[in-house]
């Protein structure tokens, strides 16, 4: 690969996340002034849908920051973020709707929340330790420590992977939820849905960028063996 390829490989890595990002923030601002015919806040549009299935052991706990807003399948929490807990808006609505989504992928023993948790291990170590691996097997001129390297990069590779199906699928849950209990009507899944996928267009992009290193690394591998 010449040295302009390169460059423009790079910058593309940088330019897809940032994007991605942008959106999203975009977005949610947009739709965090724009209060739901329910006008329930973030918490209150949780605990419904929480108790409208059966969840009722689930606790919802408020955490500082913004956009931090998660599920704990450990802890039995779903977690939002201050301006989504106290929030009326369409953005806090479709935020915890989502994180309920997780909670009911958690209960039902999705097969892609399950296969992406027992990937956790490998992939938090690939990710913490392949670049080293591979970078000390350029320097030392190991090809066996490179495909060591890439192989633990796989790992995380395959969680950001495994990721998009959790994350599409707690989506449609959400909007499927908001719906069925009324919280928004017909005329606003519209806008809900641009939340949900403006959100969902940082798992994509995470995706894309680490399947991009990832080949990258391979054809390296593949091209000083040969």
């Amino acid at each position: 690969m010449s040295l302009g390829a390169y460059i423009i490989y790079f910058i593309l890595l940088m330019i897809i996340p940032l994007w991605a990002q942008s959106k999203v923030k975009t977005t949610y601002s947009k739709y965090s002034k724009v209060v739901t015919s329910s006008s329930l806040t973030g918490a209150q549009v949780a605990r419904k849908i929480l108790d409208e299935n059966g969840l009722f052991d689930v606790h919802i706990e408020e955490v500082k920051g913004t956009l931090t807003d998660h599920y704990d399948p450990r802890s039995k929490v779903v977690r939002l973020s201050t301006g989504n807990y106290h929030g009326h808006s369409m953005a806090a609505a479709a935020v915890a709707a989502h994180e309920v989504g997780h909670a009911i992928q958690d209960a039902e023993s999705y097969a892609f929340l399950n296969f992406r948790t027992a990937l956790v291990p490998l992939a938090s170590f690939g990710s913490n330790s392949a670049f080293i691996i591979i970078f000390a097997g350029i320097i030392l001129n190991s090809m066996n420590l490179i495909l060591l390297g890439i192989i633990f990069m796989s790992f995380a590779v395959l969680f950001q992977l495994i990721t998009l199906p959790v994350e599409f699928n707690a989506s449609s849950r959400a909007m499927d939820q908001l719906v069925m209990t009324g919280i928004i009507t017909n005329s606003e899944e519209r806008e809900t849905k641009k939340v949900l996928n403006a959100a969902a267009l940082t798992y994509v992009a995470a995706a894309l960028v680490a399947v991009a290193e990832l080949l990258r690394f391979i054809l390296m591998f593949l091209a000083n063996r040969d």
